[in-house]
């Protein structure tokens, strides 16, 4: 049984506080997603470029012959299970049952994001050094890389980046500053993600992070692919010799790349 007497209390708000949790998954709507996925795995398609060309009068059209290219994601299954004795529901003010249920859904949830953030770790472009932190350099360097590969300024951009960076992302005047983004668009205000250079920036705590270098990814939403068989769901069930409750909570999931050259990644140093 968990040690769940340090939870008892006689006195105590109503409510369960879940401290320190990500609510969830904040990554699964930046990337292509494909639910409800039947079998082990599933398919992601990739189209090339192609070239639009002249023709003679009465000549046949010709084929672009745009290259095409797969990724196939492997699902896997995923599960969060907690007892929950009867007696400690009495003994516990607030709804008990209801937090373990919500505790194993936010832990699912991240799961969900390690996915996504362990798919993006695949990139290996790279741009500026792993030797400073998120400079203003770093970033025009990686947002030439993304123009120089093409990848559509479509308002699906998006880049993930560690608290650290976000902290150095804030001494950056043309991100923070209101002479030069207008009061309308501080990052000080509401939830911490903020629209600039047409992408979407959020922190995260959850970024790979090896030997004082954090990763960080820019990437565009097409090029990463998440595919779910079985979405996020909670049983609970009363087991009488035990006198409690199982909560069960269980996913099936995978991600992948699906076009590297949408994704830049930044190596900064903490």
């Amino acid at each position: 049984m968990p040690d769940i007497d340090k939870a008892f209390v006689k006195q105590y708000e109503s409510d369960v506080h879940l401290a320190f949790q990500r609510m969830g998954s904040k990554l699964r709507t930046t990337v292509r997603s494909k639910k409800n996925v039947q079998g082990a795995s599933t398919v992601f398609q990739k189209m090339g470029r192609g070239t639009a060309t002249t023709k003679a009068r009465h000549a046949a059209v010709p084929v672009m012959n745009v290259g095409h290219g797969t990724l196939e994601i492997f699902l896997k299954d995923y599960y969060a299970g907690e007892w929950l004795d009867a007696l400690d529901e009495i003994k516990t003010p607030g709804d008990e049952r209801t937090a373990v249920v919500n505790s194993g859904a936010y832990a699912l949830g991240r799961k969900t994001d390690e996915l996504i953030i362990d798919a993006l770790q695949a990139s290996s472009n790279f741009a500026g050094p792993d030797t400073d932190g998120l400079t203003k350099a770093k970033i025009l360097s990686a947002f030439e890389m993304l123009g120089a590969s093409d990848v559509p300024d479509d308002g699906d951009r998006f880049a993930v980046i560690g608290w650290k960076q976000w902290s150095e992302l804030l001494q950056i005047d043309e991100f923070a500053n209101a002479d030069y983004v207008g009061e309308d668009e501080l990052p000080w205000q509401g939830t911490q993600a903020k629209k600039w250079l047409g992408t979407l920036w959020m922190p995260h705590s959850g970024l790979t992070e090896q030997a004082g270098v954090r990763f960080c990814h820019w990437y565009h939403k097409a090029a990463v692919g998440h595919a779910s068989g079985c979405e996020v769901r909670s049983d609970v069930t009363w087991h009488g010799d035990r006198a409690s409750f199982f909560v069960s909570n269980m996913m099936s999931q995978g991600a992948g790349i699906i076009d590297a050259a949408g994704v830049v990644t930044l190596r900064c140093k903490e």
